[in-house]
């Protein structure tokens, strides 16, 4: 049986195998995309994209479609119905 100083001692030993060989097949990766960017003739953009975001669209502010005369408040005609609208016919509140 090992005792504690040497199961220590060889974790010690497999963890700078580990990072020797990690290091290596890093090395060797780099230097494979590097050929391969050579042969092919791309470019930052060709690998990354533009760095813009892209847009989402129209992700602003909507504008009211609906007005209570009685206090002015306004919906969109998005998501639930205000009380003052509901069961009512949406066109007398239409805003023109």
């Amino acid at each position: 049986m090992s005792t504690l100083k040497d199961l220590i001692a060889q974790k010690a030993a497999l963890e700078q195998q580990i990072a020797a060989a990690q290091r290596a097949e890093r090395a060797g990766a780099i230097a494979q995309a590097r050929a391969i960017v050579q042969e092919n003739g791309l470019t930052e953009a060709d690998l990354f994209g533009s760095g813009k975001p892209k847009s989402r669209g129209g992700t602003g502010k909507v504008a009211p479609k609906y007005r209570d005369p009685g206090t002015g408040q306004t919906w969109t005609g998005r998501g639930r119905a205000p009380k003052w609208i509901e069961g009512r016919d949406r066109d007398a509140f239409k805003i023109a």
